[in-house]
């Protein structure tokens, strides 16, 4: 249990201005309704007093009671109960077993002397049904056995409208709408006494300890339960929230949110509803009321009356994050969602996620106050301002205030520890990287990158060129300075920082070893990131042909690498790009892969050309002694998906340059995509002698057709291998193969027509067997459509059955009901609601004349 200071225990009224001198008076029950306070004493008076509170600026409010009048009820017994309706200007008072209403200015009792008799104990319904403003829904507790009822009190009358019996008798009750809360002798329940319906939900033993019943929001009760427990419960009988773990002896309990107030024979206890934990405890002895009043907590012992005032939410939010209670701040500052406005809320829940980020910051928690910093949506200059020297000398950057932390700087903040101050060094690295290109940056670039090159610099961290070489914000004046501080003799970095400073040809001497520089061995490919997100056209342009030379696959990166939206303006055109990569074939086939299957853009130019260079390299290949290894086999294979996949080249042209190149299954492709499929697949069966590319070829071809296209292909690549005769041994076997493999994808009858009478059905078993089971499933597909459709049929012939079973009377004094004219001819069209019109109406006019919906049926 760890203690907050949430409510400061503030008298309202002194024993003295309530009872003077007369040391037998107590109070029995106490009411607040806005500034009026009403007290009811043993003695059958009751008190009326006025609230007055006054802010006191470095501490809780204090409150002043002014006594206005007090009233004895004219009975021999305690006032029990009091209820303020403020609507009716009323006062319920229970005294005696008997409800009163008087006056709430003059407690005068009304003249009418309406009054509910025999109640041992009351409840207002604080959501009524009735929906009448000017009256309330009243609960008794009947003295008759088992009894609860239901009122309307009006301003000088009363009405019951339900009477309830309960299985065991009621000792405490608390209302919301339809539903009753109620404590019975050994159990709670939920009773909905317009539908009669009851719902048990836990036991309870009132003999050991009175019940507690109480409503604390719409349609939400809190009870005291077994076990020291206080239970939440809904009216549907479940319980949303999890229990708090009170004292034994609580004879008072109610809900300032977020927080359940107990009140036992000792103590107050303050219990947070959103963890579950006591918060805090207040000695308070001889107490026995404890009710809260629209917000407004009030305890009372039998001599004076006391209200517990809240601290504001904020105040013990800043109260824990100073106790370093960082998830506790959390989870309370969350809860005070519904209680503050959402503008404000969130600008106080954004300072407390950054205030918490820095203190799981000074803790080393730097995974912890990340995620703060990012829900927080902190300002990074912040953190960096932690840093000394890091911000740059023209930033107008200034911390907030008040401050989100207590630090001065990082040295402060770790004390001098050189280990802890890697780590936080280490820290901001990263965490700077990760920002530096997210909406965090927005507005502070400058000021992130500059940071980011500084600490780079000093750690020697080899991220430091990655920043330099690729777009960044860092202000010159500060981190040259910087890098001539802390690398003087890291020449080459300086270089990279000044790029538009130093000629561009030095970079391009250090990589051909003109000029020494040991710094980095990948410095080419250094060179090329920077061209590739450099935005100075004319530096790309002039050394694109120097990368390249040095490595085609490499130097294209260049272009491929670079935004599509940048490379089709003006200054990247592809069409320029192709131009100036004409000299270097590799490259080429890599940029228009690029255009062609990555950024799959739809211009026939672009894949017949990269066909074409295909192509080339394949005959090139085939024509060298070399050229029957994997690279040949790999090329080719391109070459053939390109060819299947795309619908752009130019399929005659493609023909032409194949002529003679001993290319068959390129060339049955191409047939393939001119609709030539016989052409295609007597090459695949005759030239290649490759069955399984015959089949491919059939399905390939028809991805995404119809299936009777599918059927065809099937059918041609059948009849190609049944043409050799039954001599060709080999192509009789490819036939049984693909009918044994694709029974689905032909027509039996045909297929049987077209095989030889010498072949045996054993050897076509699985064809066979696959055309039945897809026969008989096409048969009882259709058994069941044309059944569903017999039935639809049976309906309409049922529904206009039942039309034709009422006669129709028509006259020439019958009017259609589209233009009005009378009948000329017995003939007309009839609608489901009766309605006649001509028949040349109806046909113009598809919609019930009298109904909004279509007239379907006639």
């Amino acid at each position: 249990m760890m203690n907050i200071k949430a409510f400061t225990l503030v008298s309202a009224v002194e024993r003295e201005l309530l009872m003077g001198d007369k040391e037998r008076i107590n109070i029995e029950c106490v009411e607040c309704c806005g500034r009026d306070l009403y007290v009811g004493t043993n003695d059958c008076f009751v008190y009326h007093f006025l609230l007055e509170e006054r802010p006191v600026p470095a501490g809780p409010a204090t409150f002043t009671a002014t006594k206005q009048l007090h009233r004895h009820l004219g009975f021999k017994k305690p006032v029990n109960e009091l209820r303020a309706a403020s609507a009716l200007n009323r006062l319920l008072v229970l005294c005696d077993n008997s409800i009163s209403l008087v006056n709430m200015l003059n407690l005068e009792p009304v003249p009418s002397g309406a009054r509910i008799k025999g109640a041992a104990t009351f409840a207002l319904n604080e959501n009524p049904v009735s929906g009448d403003p000017f009256c309330v829904e009243v609960c008794i507790i009947s003295v008759k056995r088992r009894t609860i009822q239901m009122f309307l009190v009006y301003e000088d009358r009363v009405q019951i409208v339900k009477e309830v019996s309960t299985s065991e008798q009621p000792l405490a009750v608390a209302v919301d709408g339809h539903f009753l809360c109620l404590a019975l002798t050994t159990q709670y329940i939920i009773h909905n006494y317009s539908t009669g319906v009851s719902q048990d939900l836990f036991p309870y033993c009132s003999e050991e300890r009175p019940p507690i019943v109480k409503r604390i929001g719409r349609q939400e009760f809190l009870l005291a339960g077994p076990g020291g427990l206080g239970m939440f419960a809904t009216v549907a009988g479940i319980s949303q929230r999890a229990p708090v773990h009170w004292s034994e002896n609580v004879i008072g309990a109610t809900v300032s949110f977020p927080y359940v107030i107990a009140l036992d024979d000792e103590f107050i206890t303050v219990h947070s509803m959103l963890d579950q934990q006591q918060k805090q405890t207040l000695p308070f002895k001889e107490g026995h009321i404890l009710q809260d009043f629209e917000g407004r907590v009030i305890v009372a012992t039998s001599k004076g009356v006391y209200i517990l005032v809240p601290l504001p939410l904020e105040k013990q939010i800043q109260d824990l994050l100073a106790s370093r209670r960082v998830e506790e701040a959390l989870v309370l500052a969350k809860g005070a969602r519904r209680n503050i406005p959402k503008e404000k809320f969130q600008v106080m829940y954004r300072r407390i996620l950054q205030q918490a980020g820095f203190i799981q910051f000074a803790q080393l928690q730097f995974l912890e106050a990340k995620e703060l910093f990012r829900s927080g949506q902190l300002d990074v200059r912040e953190l960096i301002s932690l840093y000394p020297f890091l911000l740059p000398t023209s930033s107008s950057f200034t911390r907030s205030h008040p401050p989100l932390h207590e630090y001065a700087d990082l040295n402060q903040l770790t004390q001098g520890d050189q280990e802890k101050m890697a780590k936080c060094k280490r820290f901001l690295m990263s965490y700077l990287n990760e920002v530096r290109s997210t909406e965090v940056a927005n507005g502070y670039k400058e000021d992130i990158d500059t940071a980011l090159l500084k600490l780079y610099a000093e750690a020697d961290h080899d991220s430091l060129l990655d920043l330099l070489v690729t777009e960044n914000f860092c202000l010159l004046t500060d981190s040259a300075a910087w890098l001539e501080k802390h690398m003087p003799l890291r020449f080459f970095s300086f270089l990279f920082l000044f790029f538009f400073l130093i000629p561009f040809q030095l970079w391009v001497n250090i990589v051909n070893g003109d000029v020494q520089d040991s710094t980095r061995s990948d410095l080419y490919e250094y060179i090329v990131d920077f061209l590739t997100y450099c935005l100075d056209e004319e530096l790309v342009w002039a050394y694109a042909d120097w990368v390249l030379q040095k490595s085609e696959e490499v130097g294209v990166q260049v272009f491929t690498r670079r935004p599509l939206d940048e490379q089709q303006k003006n200054s990247f055109n592809p069409d320029d790009i192709i131009n100036c990569l004409k000299k270097y074939p590799k490259a080429l086939v890599k940029y228009l892969e690029h255009l062609v299957i990555d950024k799959r853009l739809q211009k026939e130019e672009y894949h017949t050309h990269l066909a074409v260079l295909y192509l080339e390299e394949v005959l090139q290949q085939r024509a060298s002694t070399s050229g029957k290894g994997a690279e040949a086999t790999e090329t080719q294979a391109k070459l053939r998906r390109l060819l299947q996949k795309s619908d752009l080249y130019r399929v005659h042209f493609l023909l032409e340059r194949l002529r003679g190149a001993g290319l068959p299954m390129e060339s049955a492709i191409l047939h393939g995509k001119l609709g030539e499929h016989e052409k295609a697949l007597h090459i695949l069966v005759h030239e290649l002698r490759d069955f399984a590319a015959a089949e491919d070829y059939c399905l390939w071809c028809s991805e995404g057709r119809e299936p009777p296209h599918r059927q065809h292909l099937f059918h041609t690549l059948l009849a190609i291998y049944l043409r050799a005769g039954p001599a060709a041994h080999e192509l009789a076997v490819a036939a049984v193969d693909l009918l044994n493999h694709h029974a689905t994808e032909f027509d039996a009858a045909q297929v049987l027509q077209m095989l030889p009478d010498t072949w045996s059905v054993q050897l076509l078993c699985p064809f066979l067997m696959g055309a039945m089971r897809d026969s008989v499933h096409a048969r009882r597909t259709m058994q069941v459509a044309l059944g569903l459709a017999r039935s639809e049929n049976l309906i309409y012939t049922y529904d206009k059955m039942k039309l034709k079973g009422s006669s129709v009377r028509l006259s020439d004094k019958k009017l259609c009901q589209i233009c009005q004219n009378p009948f000329c001819e017995p003939v007309f069209v009839r609608y489901p609601n009766g309605g006649l019109v001509h028949t040349h109406c109806a046909a113009s006019r598809h919609t019930n004349p009298s109904s909004s919906s279509p007239g379907t049926r006639t």
